[in-house]
């Protein structure tokens, strides 16, 4: 497929889970957690199996479609965990999820390259196993958690409509609120311009034997990113959290990301590109459990799926724009103008101010 193609598949998706956030969230408020998981899951599940049986680009994008417009999983899960743990453990609970997403991301392309020889549906297949294992296990062995249905109120007391864009745009309006989720942005808006572009900006800066680097040197880079965050997460943040607090932690992880980035902008070996790595990766690592915690304490219970929802949203708005500001910076050859945007993101991240989260 053409790289526009690509492209478009990935739009199809996030648009899809940008609209669909909000509102999977909001009806686990009402009915409670378990349920939305399931039936996420089971979207998962049958865009992936479509996916393996698809022969045509139009099944392929319905497939992804599919997939996104049942996408909330990540943040079902993460309103599940605000529900059964106590705030000042939460950002040490988000982080576990970290750990899944960073084996899933040492283990997953690994396991898609081997299978993809022999033939491109299997990973698909093996995906669609894994999604149904996931639904299997959530209907055995997760509890269900106490839904809110007689508490449902948006800022200003306002009872939310699912399809109420107006009250959920209140979100962004709230004074505690307003400035963590506009953190949260950044930091997805950042990481994806990171993720979407470094490929492309190492194969035009760095070589090795005389030759532009490749998949094997990039996925040698991923991988130790991916170790760092389930070091970071599962050993570090929570002693981290209990000394310095969700705010001051998240300040650090875009201090730290910054830096690497406009590091990045100038490292021409590769000591310097793995200390790149490792303060982007540190940045990376604390900045999403810490900045989610933020979230959920800023709200009462009763609205963490809507809130943690929009959040899935930003993440998926940040996952159309990220890459066409990359791919437009480094196809015209800005490959430091690249650097120092990202970089650039992150220090607004930096500088804005947060209250203190009482929920």
């Amino acid at each position: 497929a053409s790289p526009q193609v690509v492209g478009l598949l990935v739009m199809t998706y996030a648009l899809a889970q940008l609209i669909a956030g909000p509102i999977l969230g909001k009806l686990s408020d009402r009915y409670g957690r378990r349920p939305l998981l399931i039936v996420s899951q089971l979207g998962t599940f049958g865009g992936f199996l479509l996916l393996g049986w698809a022969r045509t680009l139009p099944l392929i994008f319905l497939a992804r479609f599919i997939d996104g417009i049942t996408a909330g999983n990540l943040s079902l899960a993460q309103a599940y965990i605000s529900d059964v743990t106590e705030p000042e453990h939460r950002a040490k609970s988000f982080g576990v999820i970290g750990i899944a997403f960073g084996l899933g991301f040492l283990i997953g392309p690994a396991m898609s390259g081997l299978l993809s020889q022999y033939d491109y549906s299997y990973p698909a297949w093996a995906a669609a196993a894994l999604s149904l294992t996931s639904v299997v296990c959530t209907y055995f062995l997760l509890p269900q958690a106490i839904p809110h249905a007689d508490e449902e109120a948006g800022p200003g007391g306002k009872r939310l409509g699912l399809l109420d864009w107006g009250a959920y745009a209140k979100y962004f309006k709230d004074k505690e609120l307003a400035p963590v989720l506009i953190q949260f942005f950044c930091f997805c808006a950042m990481f994806s311009m990171f993720m979407s572009g470094f490929a492309l900006f190492a194969e035009r800066r760095f070589l090795i034997d005389g030759r532009p680097y490749g998949p094997r040197e990039i996925g040698y880079l991923y991988a130790y990113s991916g170790l760092l965050g389930v070091i970071i997460q599962g050993g570090l943040l929570g002693r981290l959290v209990k000394r310095f607090g969700e705010g001051a932690l998240a300040r650090a992880g875009f201090f730290s990301a910054a830096a690497g980035l406009i590091a990045l902008s100038v490292t021409a070996s590769l000591p310097m590109l793995i200390a790149v790595f490792t303060a982007v990766a540190f940045g990376t690592g604390v900045l999403r459990p810490a900045l989610t915690s933020l979230v959920s304490r800023s709200v009462s219970r009763r609205e963490q799926g809507v809130v943690l929802g929009l959040t899935q949203s930003l993440n998926s708005t940040s996952s159309i724009v990220a890459p066409l500001v990359s791919g437009f910076l480094i196809g015209h050859a800005q490959l430091r103008a690249w650097t120092l945007v990202a970089a650039g993101i992150a220090a607004v991240g930096f500088l804005l101010k947060t209250k203190k989260a009482s929920a």
